[in-house]
């Protein structure tokens, strides 16, 4: 990285990019190789769910158009085997999605780590960590999971109870844009610690996955604006893309020419963007943690750092926790 640890506190959105950008043009080549081997087939199959998806749910949609009291044993006994295939494409892209999801972080985030410590770093090292981190993304994703589905839970009973209510239409009005504000700020606020919490549990030790959410949460206090934009744009960008796919490929828009040729034009250049979607969104969250740090005058010891890295590689007996811990440092 060209900043040092103490200027990084400083950084601003727009430095934020700027040093996200150098990196991976310093090592595009490197970069190049993790997006062809992990993100572009991670794009592929998000895109391909897609269509795929479309095209299932428009045939299970037709047939319950259809279905009559002539043909009904008929077209139940299709729809109820379309639903299953249905829902079985959903479980295996899922699947999938979730794996490739968490080997290019891991790729991504260790290869940044790499750079900053001094580390010399190669496809070949990335991959060989990739199977022993994403274990570590798992269990953060798992825990993560679990506390969405628990806010979720609570905000469906809070907004059921307060339906059971009587209150006047004013009331119900302002209480649903109320709610529906508080809602999202909290799904979007966990959705960042989630993000946060899996470059922790690649760069530092931690006894319990717990440590990594509790860490996460600590180091967006002061940040927090700036983590929120850098979150909200990279979903604006991803919705953008999907709308340009679904409405130029899956869904033909008529107003534009949709030859075959063109459908294949249009989603290249979707799965294109997607893929540079994804790579810089995961260097970002990476630099972020190092900003982060920084600002809370944490200083990443960088020879710590690197024998933790050496670690994932079985290349040194690990060190205690207490050891690879970052120390913090004066301003």
């Amino acid at each position: 990285m060209d900043k040092d640890q103490e200027d990084m506190q400083f950084l601003s959105l727009f430095g934020i990019y700027k040093e996200s950008c150098n990196i991976i043009l310093q090592w595009r080549k490197l970069f190049a190789q993790i997006t062809l081997a992990l993100v572009l087939p991670l794009s592929f199959i998000f895109l391909l769910h897609m269509k795929v998806s479309d095209a299932l749910f428009s045939e299970i949609t037709r047939d319950w158009m259809a279905l009559d009291a002539k043909n009904y044993d008929k077209l139940s006994d299709r729809i109820d085997r379309e639903t299953a295939f249905f829902l079985l494409f959903k479980a295996a892209y899922f699947t999938f999605l979730l794996i490739f999801s968490l080997l290019a972080t891991s790729a991504v985030v260790y290869t940044i780590a790499s750079v900053y410590a001094g580390r010399e770093v190669s496809f070949r090292k990335a991959m060989r960590v990739v199977p022993r981190v994403w274990k570590k993304l798992m269990a953060i994703f798992m825990m993560m999971f679990y506390l969405i589905c628990i806010y979720n839970i609570g905000a469906v009973i809070f907004f059921i109870t307060f339906q059971s209510i009587g209150s006047p239409e004013n009331v119900r009005v302002a209480f649903y844009i109320v709610f529906g504000g508080f809602y999202l700020v909290g799904l979007v606020y966990l959705s960042m610690v989630w993000q946060l919490a899996s470059v922790v549990a690649v760069l530092e030790e931690a006894s319990y996955m717990g440590h990594a959410i509790n860490k996460s949460h600590a180091l967006i206090k002061g940040k927090i604006w700036v983590v929120s934009l850098i979150f909200l744009k990279f979903n604006l960008l991803l919705v953008l893309i999907q709308l340009g796919f679904q409405n130029l490929v899956v869904h033909r828009n008529n107003t534009i020419s949709t030859g075959i040729t063109s459908r294949i034009a249009f989603g290249v250049l979707c799965c294109s963007l997607l893929c540079a979607l994804i790579l810089s969104e995961l260097v970002v969250q990476t630099v972020v943690y190092f900003v982060c740090k920084s600002y809370h005058h944490e200083n990443v010891d960088k020879s710590a750092l690197s024998d933790h890295l050496e670690g994932y590689l079985g290349e040194y007996v690990p060190l205690v926790s207490m050891d690879v811990q970052l120390e913090q440092y004066n301003v």
